[in-house]
């Protein structure tokens, strides 16, 4: 019982963090070091949009935020259903946006 107590974590999330953030867009680079998330807002119709949120993952963190996005998906279309994937307008980038980024 003393392990699992040392093994915890206590994690803090700030009422403005808690609100969240809407992205409909993101858009994903890396590096041989590192994986880059933009999340993006865009509008329809709106000649620009914006990041609204940057997240940078080491390789290794990249692939169990995968791993742990593929679970959810998988346990909430067990109790959902399918999820429906619309047709992607021309206009909108593909989610993973782009050629990896330089060396840094």
């Amino acid at each position: 019982m003393e392990d699992k107590k040392k093994n915890q974590i206590n994690i803090e999330l700030s009422e403005e963090v808690a609100e969240g953030t809407y992205s409909n867009l993101a858009i994903i680079t890396h590096s041989h070091a590192e994986f880059i998330i933009d999340f993006v807002k865009l509008m329809p119709g709106a000649p620009k949009a914006k990041v609204k949120s940057r997240i940078i993952l080491t390789p290794e963190h990249a692939k169990r935020l995968y791993k742990a996005l593929h679970e959810n998906i998988r346990k909430f279309e067990a109790l959902h259903g399918p999820i429906k994937e619309t047709k992607t307008d021309n206009n909108i980038p593909p989610f993973s946006f782009g050629a990896p980024t330089a060396q840094a």
